[in-house]
């Protein structure tokens, strides 16, 4: 069946991981016989968490669609992960979102998951419920968590249902719209009083309801305060108008097993949340928002911006490809079902498509741009290498296909330690990738910390001789070069001669300059590269017969190898820039551990979110191996980070003598 625009709703679940988003999504497709059965996360068996991965950890790792048909109505649920590590698929959810439902547990206090999942509905000015699960569990509190959530959000947080709980179940629900009471027992909903020992709390609800529709329009504010009961029009415009300004956060609440609230939630996703908006008036686009790269092929999910797509369609991309949508389908987790068409805002899959990858925007007969998705950096690097050799193409091979649909970490091979890095943004997201690789690629690989790219220099002025000469029958070797080594202020060899009197010739010089860069790459005390180097070539002597360009070449390595020893050589260290972005409560602690990893403060200062500081300072990269995890750890999972080389200094003496035992031991 196609939908029209209007009577699509694009809703992107969001929360804390454990607060009950993909049940949420398994109750909502049981209750409108999208499903015969309600899988359970325990049992494995849910629509939105199909991946094996997920089955074995328990939670989800990747976002899921879950088509809705609520009273002719479409509704695309789109469960996206709630741990951190995988908040690219958070932010490739919200593209395709129109809408937003926060999920909060009853059975605890605000998480941070919360917090983040706010934050990105404000920073996208996207209008967003509040969606109160677990409320008949054991220790579950709707009235706790609710006054939590206008405590931390404000008064445009209003509940719209109150749930009756008795017994350790859900007796009935109170709409505070309509102030009616509906009893549940069992299948059966019967309309009933208020009970009279709730009129209190129901009393304090509505008002505060009445308050935050007040505040979203002057004539409504003026009724509130003289106490004149608003019609049904007004509520509704008021609340419709108040969502989509994000000037009214509505809060309804469910139990995902029994089903009890699910109707009010699915009402209230089809009446006051926003229908897409389509991008252009004529022609036909489609917007790539998330890929799944595997071992059977590639699925690309999309959302059609304007236009109408339809099977065997040819669209365009932004390089002039052409993509035939051979045949497309709507997703409910991992089932494919096969349709003909799909209208503006809707969203669907088509597989084998050959150029477009993830943000790509097919068309034709229009031209579309679309902001690119925000994906979080990277932090926690990881050397990567294959356990048994000879497997290394098939890591770099698996890890470019799984790339194609996770673009929160990145595989690069690092230029100095040769090392192939695997950077993601947490443990299990890491976990995950490496188990792929195993189940995908059949690669077992093994993870240690990065090696960290240390230099060497020298801090004295020394005058050395390096002299080759090697007899051996016929031509002999022969070359002999005085060299003075002295600090500079270079990444690069600086070489320069003052020969007088031709004792070397000049077509000799670029050789010795050949050797002495060469002997730069590594240094005498750990075999790091050398820097902050100059070489002169004062003085020397050669043959007329034996001596050659290769001779005065190990001329000057004997004078490298020679003199730095004698030039007060050290190590330097790698200095990076870290700017961490905390809120104010946990500097104290921030600051400390920062100081514990020989870091030095530069600057704090407030940041956009107010409650926020950014502290910058100057930290030793190698301190730094599991900042990612421990900066996680500390906050819980709100501080951010950026690290970013920024110089190279001496290193602390124990730190050198360290370096360079350990550089001995791996050369045993």
């Amino acid at each position: 069946m196609q939908y029209k625009t209007e009577n699509i709703r694009n809703v992107c679940l969001l929360g804390h991981g454990g607060n009950g988003k993909t049940s949420l999504a398994e109750a909502l497709l049981y209750y409108t016989k999208g499903t015969d059965r309600l899988g359970s996360i325990a049992d494995g068996n849910t629509v939105c968490d199909f991946d094996p991965e997920e089955i074995k950890r328990g939670s989800g790792i990747s976002a899921a669609l879950a088509p809705v048909e609520w009273k002719g109505n479409k509704i695309n649920i789109i469960d996206t992960p709630g741990y951190f590590d995988y908040e690219g698929e958070v932010m490739q959810g919200l593209k395709a979102a129109d809408a937003a439902a926060i999920v909060v547990s009853a059975k605890n206090n605000l998480h941070v998951g919360t917090e983040k999942a706010y934050k990105y509905c404000q920073r996208k000015n996207m209008p967003n419920i509040f969606v109160v699960t677990k409320i008949d569990e054991e220790n579950g509190d709707f009235m706790k968590v609710y006054t939590a959530l206008r405590q931390q959000f404000g008064i445009r947080v209003c509940a719209l249902t109150y749930p009756v709980i008795g017994n350790g179940r859900v007796m009935g629900m109170i709409d505070l719209l309509k102030m009616t009471y509906r009893t549940v027992e069992g299948t059966k909903a019967t309309d009933a009083p208020i009970p009279p020992a709730l009129e209190d709390t129901v009393k304090r609800l509505k008002d505060e309801l009445n308050e935050a529709l007040a505040e979203t329009n002057e004539e409504l504010m003026e009724k509130y305060f003289e106490e004149i009961p608003f019609t049904d029009e007004e509520v509704n415009t008021a609340l419709s108008v108040g969502i989509r300004r994000r000037a009214l956060l509505p809060v309804l609440s469910c139990s995902n097993v029994t089903l009890n609230g699910l109707e009010s939630i699915l009402n209230a996703m089809i009446e006051v949340l926003p229908e897409p908006t389509p991008a252009a008036d004529n022609g036909t686009a489609a917007y790539v928002f998330k890929t799944v790269a595997d071992s059977f092929g590639k699925i690309s999910y999309f959302k059609v911006l304007c236009g109408t797509v339809t099977a065997g369609m040819t669209l365009t991309d932004a390089n002039g490809n052409a993509e035939k949508f051979g045949h497309i389908y709507v997703m409910k987790g991992k089932k494919q079902i096969e349709v003909d068409a799909l209208q503006a805002g809707d969203i669907g899959a088509v597989t084998k498509l050959s150029a477009a990858a993830t943000e790509s925007v097919l068309t034709s007969g229009v031209q579309i741009e679309v902001a690119p998705i925000e994906y979080p950096v990277p932090n926690l690097k990881m050397a990567i290498s294959a356990k048994k050799k000879g497997d290394e193409d098939k890591i770099a091979q698996g890890l470019m296909k799984m790339m194609e649909e996770d673009k929160t970490f990145t595989f690069t091979t690092d230029p100095e330690t040769k090392e192939q890095i695997l950077c993601g943004m947490g443990e299990a997201q890491i976990e995950v990738i490496c188990s792929r690789l195993k189940a995908r690629n059949n690669v077992e690989v093994e993870l240690k910390a990065p090696r960290i790219a240390y230099r060497e220099t020298i801090r004295k002025k020394v005058k050395v001789q390096g002299k080759h000469k090697k007899q051996s029958g016929g031509h002999g070797q022969y070359g002999d070069v005085w060299i003075e080594f002295e600090p500079c202020d270079s990444e690069e060899l600086v070489f320069a001669e003052s020969i007088f009197g031709g004792a070397v010739p000049k077509n000799f010089f670029p050789a010795v300059e050949k050797g002495l860069r060469e002997c730069t790459a590594k240094g005498v005390l750990a075999g790091y590269p050398v820097v902050g180097l100059k070489a002169t070539l004062v003085d020397g002597s050669y043959h007329d017969v034996d001596s050659s360009e290769m001779a005065f070449k190990t001329a000057a390595s004997i004078a490298f190898r020679d003199g730095l020893p004698k030039a007060g050589p050290c190590i330097l260290e790698p200095i990076g820039e870290l700017k961490v972005l905390i809120p104010d409560n946990m500097m104290g602690d921030i600051i400390g551990d920062i100081n514990k990893r020989r870091g030095q403060i530069m600057g704090m200062n407030p940041a956009a979110d107010q409650g926020w500081t950014e502290v910058s300072a100057e930290i030793p990269m190698s301190e730094t191996a599991t900042y990612a995890i421990d900066l996680r750890s500390m906050t819980r999972g709100r501080g951010v980070f950026t690290l970013a080389f920024l110089r190279y200094q001496d290193a602390p003496a124990n730190v050198a003598e360290q370096v360079i035992a350990d550089a001995a031991k791996n050369e045993e």
